[in-house]
């Protein structure tokens, strides 16, 4: 017989996220997906005509490219923000019904112009650290748990060493009220307090957007390839530029409708 069980967190990995702010899930993704969701970015950052195809792109250089509103690109990508062994575990953090708030990927290698010796300066190269909302707004807690109403999950479709661009993060920074500028400035004073992932490809990194993160500067010869989703309650708006078209989501199994639509947006109700 099939298990039906809707996945959750462990207690362990729960507590982590409560801790620290994010848990890393290895393992989530087959090589199969994680296959078809590389070719289909792949694929996205070589087309010539994006922008006919509602996709925006934010360029570094020839070595680093940002790409948005991807789930109507390709099937594997909305397979991604759609994914049923992590939307329950979005759904669990943020305490109710969600909707898709974002979907973006990076592909990126070593900026050839870098100063190696530069790289090397520190244990860590973070290039910009931010958070989308903070404790004390976008956060709450119920029943002894964390939640955060912005979440989002990262998954690495390629594996990630200490010097392959793993995204850094200041644990427990999701639940200070600190300013994040002085959070960051002594974070940076003691690199300690920063903590890089390092994963397998097909691993996701499961994240509170109140968790101050970064990408870090990526020191050897490897591309890195990261497929992002973001989700907040139904009620709140997708970020600019991830609207995603009527027409598109008329084509929609009726399950996955609300979550790409938010078309549930005044039924929610807090899942305990």
């Amino acid at each position: 017989m099939e298990n039906t069980k809707t996945p959750s967190l462990t207690p362990a990995q729960r507590l982590h996220f409560d801790i620290y702010g994010f848990v890393l899930l290895e393992n989530v993704l087959t090589p199969d997906e994680v296959s078809r969701m590389k070719d289909a970015l792949h694929h996205m950052k070589a087309d010539p005509d994006l922008k006919s195809k509602r996709v925006y792109a934010h360029k570094r250089g020839d070595h680093h490219v940002l790409l948005g509103n991807l789930v109507e690109y390709d099937s594997a990508l909305l397979e991604y923000a759609a994914h049923p062994k992590l939307v329950p575990l979005v759904e669990e953090i943020v305490g109710g019904k969600v909707r898709l708030e974002e979907s973006e990927a990076i592909i990126n290698r070593r900026d050839p112009e870098a100063d190696i010796e530069e790289l090397y300066s520190r244990r860590y190269k973070p290039t910009g650290f931010h958070r989308g909302t903070q404790h004390g707004w976008g956060t709450y807690i119920e029943q002894d748990k964390f939640h955060c109403v912005f979440v989002k999950t990262l998954a690495y479709l390629t594996d990630v060493g200490p010097d392959d661009g793993g995204t850094c993060v200041i644990p427990g920074s999701h639940r200070l009220t600190w300013p994040a500028k002085e959070m960051i400035e002594a974070a940076l004073s003691d690199d300690k307090l920063i903590y890089q992932v390092e994963a397998t490809a097909g691993s996701v990194l499961l994240f509170a957007e109140s968790l101050i993160h970064s990408t870090t500067a990526i020191r050897s010869d490897k591309e890195r390839t990261i497929l992002i989703s973001g989700y907040t309650p139904p009620m709140l708006r997708e970020w600019p530029g991830n609207e995603v078209s009527p027409e598109f989501i008329e084509t929609l199994p009726d399950e996955i409708k609300p979550l790409i639509s938010g078309s549930d947006s005044w039924r929610w109700q807090r899942r305990y």
